[in-house]
C-alpha cells in the first residue's frame, strides 16, 4: 500500500512539473501541483534546496484554484533544526491558483526547513491533494539594504540627477540592526560634506542630513564599505552609488556691462596664446599640459589673435610684431612636407610629432589655418615700417612655399589631407565638404605659386554625397552639410578670416548657412531630447572638445551631455543675442567652476558632474577672433582685403 501511494504521489508530481506552459491532463477530482518556489528558486521534493534567503517568500502554484479555508490546515513551514513551526502570512494570486507564503519573521540562518503540504489542502471544488514535502536550507545571514532613499527617491539601483545642492536627506533601511557605536566608521560621502546622522529606535534605519551646502553640478559618491557588520554579526557586501547635484543659480561674480564682459573674455583668452605660448617658437601649445607639443592649426588662430591683442591694448604693437617675427622665423625652419607643416611639432626643434602612426607628415587642413592667420596679419602689418616690411616678405615666402596643388595627388580634382615621407598617401583622406575645411580650398586658390583650379573645388569639395542638405530642423532650413549641421566648429574655423556676411556661391549663402546651423544647434539643446541636465536657452553649444571620456566630437547626433563654451561664444556674429546670453550664464552662474586664468575652460558636462580643467588652442582661438569679428570685423576686414582672396573668390564663383 505504501509503495502504491508513493508511485501515485510521484506520478502526480511529474504531471505537475511537466504541465508548465501546457494544458494539464484532465482530472477533475485531484488538485495538481505545478511548482514550488522560494523567490525565483525552484524547490525540490527529492533533495534539499540550499542557500535560500532568510527573507524568502514562497510560491506554491497549482493547476486550478485552491480552497482558501483549507490552506492553514494543509500547509506548515517548520524549522527542522529546533522542531518549531514557522508562522506565516498567506496571500493568493493567479485566480487563487498560487499560494504565497511569507514568514512573519526572518528565517534562521544555515538551518534546515520544510514546507509540508498535506491532504487537508483541498481545491476550490473540493479536489483532493495527496500531499508533498519540500526541504530547503537557509543561507548564511547577511546585512542587506532594504531601501535607500535620497530626498524621498530611491537611488539603490540608479543614479539621481538634479539633486538639490542645499538640502539632502539620505535614508537607509537595513535588514538587521546596526551597532550604534560603530556604523559611522563605514559610511562615506565624497566630496565630503558636513552631515548629521540619526539611527531609528529599532536600529535599522539610518538618516543622514547635510549641514553644509553641496557643490552644484557635481557627482557625489555614496559608499558603505563591506567592513560594516550588523549588531548580530551578519556581514555586509558593501554598497556604492552616485548622485548628481543641480544648479546653484546665484551670481558668482559682480555684474559688468556686456562690452566689459566681452573684453574680459577676450583678454583672458588671449593670454593662452600670449602668456602660455611656447618660449622658443612662440607657437601655441596644443593644450595646457602639452609641454613641447605645439599645434599648427591652433597656432594659426593664435597668430590671428595678435592684431586683436594690439588693438584692444592687451599688448603693444612692438610686442605683437616681435612675437610674430619669432613665430615666422621658427616656421621657416620647422619641418615641412612640400611646404606643408605637420599637425604637431616640437616647439623647440620644429621636428614633427606624429599625430598618429601614419600622420607624421604634412597636414593640409591644419596648414590652411596657419596660412589664413599669416595672410591676415600680413595685411595688418605696415610696409612703411622697415621691420614690419621685412616680416611681410618672410610671410610671403612661407605662403609661396606651400605646394597646394601637389596635394591633389597627381592632379586629381580633389585635395588630400595628409602626405607622409614614410607612408606616402596611405592616410588616403580626401578633403570633402561640408565640414571645417572650406578655408583649405580657399587658401589653395589664393596661392600665386601652387594654386588649384576651380574644378578641384567644385568636384572635390562640393562633390561629396554629404555636401547639399536642404532639409529643415526645428523649422530652420539647413542648406549644406550633415543633418542638424554637425559640430559648431564647422561654422567657425573657416570663417575666422573669410567673412561669410553676404558670401554666396552656387551652393549656398554662407551667412544663412552659419546662422541656421547655430540656431539648430541651440534649439536642439533647448528641446533636449535626451534630457541632459543643464541644457537650456542659457546653456548650449555642441562641438568638438574634451569630455568625461577624453576628447570627442559633440553634435545633435552625437550628444553625451557635454557643453563647450567655444561653441556658443564663437558663434557671436551669427547669434549675438543668444551667444551673449550664454556668455553671461557661463560667466555669472557657472564662472566659479568654468572661468579661469586663460578664459573659459574647454567643456563641462553637468549630467555627469564633470568639469574640464583644460584649455585647447583650437577651441580658444575662435573665441577671441569671432567675438572681435562681431565687435569690429577686424580679422574679416584684414583677410578679405588681401588681393589673393578676391582672386580666389572670382575663381570659385563667390560673391559678396
Amino acid at each position: 500500500m505504501k509503495n502504491h501511494y508513493n508511485n501515485y504521489f510521484f506520478f502526480l508530481i511529474i504531471i505537475g512539473f511537466c504541465s508548465c506552459g501546457k494544458d494539464p491532463l484532465p482530472d477533475s477530482k485531484v488538485l495538481q501541483l505545478v511548482l514550488g518556489k522560494a523567490g525565483d528558486a525552484p524547490l525540490s521534493t527529492s533533495q534539499s534546496t540550499t542557500n535560500i534567503p532568510l527573507d524568502a517568500v514562497f510560491y506554491i502554484n497549482f493547476t486550478s484554484a485552491v480552497d482558501t479555508a483549507s490552506v492553514r490546515k494543509g500547509i506548515t513551514i517548520k524549522n527542522e533544526t529546533n522542531n518549531t513551526l514557522v508562522p506565516y502570512n498567506v496571500s493568493y494570486s493567479d485566480s487563487i491558483k498560487t499560494i504565497i507564503l511569507q514568514p512573519v519573521n526572518q528565517l534562521q540562518q544555515l538551518t534546515n526547513h520544510s514546507i509540508d503540504i498535506n491532504s487537508k489542502l483541498l481545491g476550490a471544488n473540493k479536489e483532493t491533494f495527496p500531499g508533498v514535502r519540500f526541504l530547503f536550507e537557509t543561507a548564511a545571514g547577511r546585512l542587506t539594504i532594504k531601501s535607500l532613499l535620497l530626498n524621498g527617491q530611491s537611488f539603490l539601483n540608479s543614479a539621481l540627477r538634479n539633486v538639490d545642492y542645499q538640502n539632502i536627506e539620505i535614508k537607509i533601511t537595513f535588514s538587521e540592526k546596526l551597532n550604534p557605536a560603530s556604523y559611522l566608521s563605514f559610511i562615506f560621502l565624497y566630496p565630503s560634506v558636513g552631515l548629521t546622522t540619526s539611527l531609528s529606535t529599532d536600529q535599522k534605519t539610518l538618516t543622514l542630513v547635510n549641514t553644509t551646502n553641496l557643490k552644484y553640478y557635481t557627482r557625489y559618491s555614496f559608499t558603505i564599505i563591506s567592513d560594516l557588520m550588523a549588531e548580530n554579526g551578519f556581514p555586509f557586501e558593501g554598497f556604492s552609488g552616485s548622485f548628481y547635484t543641480g544648479l546653484d543659480p546665484s551670481l558668482k561674480f559682480p555684474l559688468l556691462s556686456d562690452e566689459a564682459l566681452m573684453t574680459l573674455v577676450q583678454q583672458r583668452t588671449f593670454r593662452y596664446f600670449w602668456d602660455f605660448a611656447h618660449l622658443v617658437s612662440g607657437l601655441a601649445r596644443e593644450r595646457k599640459n602639452s609641454d613641447e607639443t605645439v599645434t599648427i592649426g591652433g597656432s594659426g588662430f593664435g597668430v590671428m589673435a595678435i592684431p586683436i591683442g594690439i588693438e584692444r591694448g592687451f599688448i603693444t604693437r612692438t610686442q605683437g610684431v616681435e612675437r610674430l617675427n619669432k613665430i615666422v622665423n621658427f616656421l621657416s625652419t620647422a619641418n615641412r612636407f612640400h611646404g606643408v607643416w605637420p599637425h604637431w611639432m616640437n616647439g623647440t626643434s620644429g621636428v614633427t610629432i606624429p599625430f598618429s602612426t601614419k600622420d607624421n607628415g604634412g597636414d593640409l587642413v591644419e596648414t590652411s589655418y596657419m596660412a589664413a592667420g599669416l595672410l591676415c596679419v600680413r595685411q595688418y602689418l605696415r610696409p612703411e615700417n622697415n621691420f614690419e616690411l621685412s616680416l611681410i616678405n618672410k610671410i610671403n615666402t612661407l605662403l609661396n612655399g606651400i605646394e597646394w596643388s601637389w596635394y591633389t595627388r597627381g592632379g586629381q580634382n580633389v585635395l588630400y589631407w595628409h602626405w607622409s615621407p614614410n607612408y606616402g598617401w596611405d592616410m588616403n583622406m580626401q578633403v570633402k565638404g561640408y565640414n571645417e575645411a572650406l578655408i583649405t580650398y580657399f587658401m589653395a586658390a589664393t596661392s600665386t605659386t601652387f594654386p588649384i583650379a576651380a574644378p578641384v573645388y567644385h568636384q572635390g569639395w562640393a562633390g561629396s554625397s554629404y555636401f547639399i542638405n536642404g532639409k529643415t530642423f526645428y523649422g530652420i532650413p539647413l542648406p549644406l552639410g550633415f543633418d542638424y549641421g554637425g559640430p559648431l566648429f564647422f561654422a567657425h574655423y573657416s570663417f575666422l578670416g573669410l567673412n561669410p556676411t553676404n558670401l554666396s556661391d552656387q551652393y549656398a549663402n554662407y551667412w544663412v548657412q552659419n546662422v541656421n546651423h547655430t540656431r539648430i544647434n541651440r534649439q536642439y539643446c533647448i528641446v533636449n531630447p535626451k534630457n541632459h541636465v543643464g541644457y537650456s536657452a542659457d546653456c548650449w553649444g555642441l562641438t568638438a572638445s574634451d569630455d568625461p571620456s577624453g576628447y570627442s566630437v559633440h553634435e545633435p547626433t552625437r550628444d553625451n551631455g557635454t557643453i563647450s563654451p567655444t561653441a556658443a561664444l564663437s558663434s557671436m556674429p551669427f547669434t549675438p543675442n543668444e551667444s551673449m546670453q550664454a556668455m553671461r550664464f557661463f560667466y555669472y552662474i557657472l564662472g566659479d567652476k568654468l572661468f579661469g586664468e586663460y578664459g573659459f575652460y574647454d567643456a563641462f558636462n553637468p549630467h555627469q558632474g564633470w568639469w574640464a580643467n583644460s584649455y585647447l588652442a583650437i577651441d580658444q582661438g575662435p573665441v577671441i577672433v569671432m567675438i572681435e569679428n562681431y565687435r569690429t570685423g577686424l580679422c574679416w576686414n584684414l583677410f578679405m582685403s588681401a588681393p589673393e582672396v578676391q582672386q580666389a573668390m572670382i575663381k570659385f564663383g563667390f560673391s559678396n
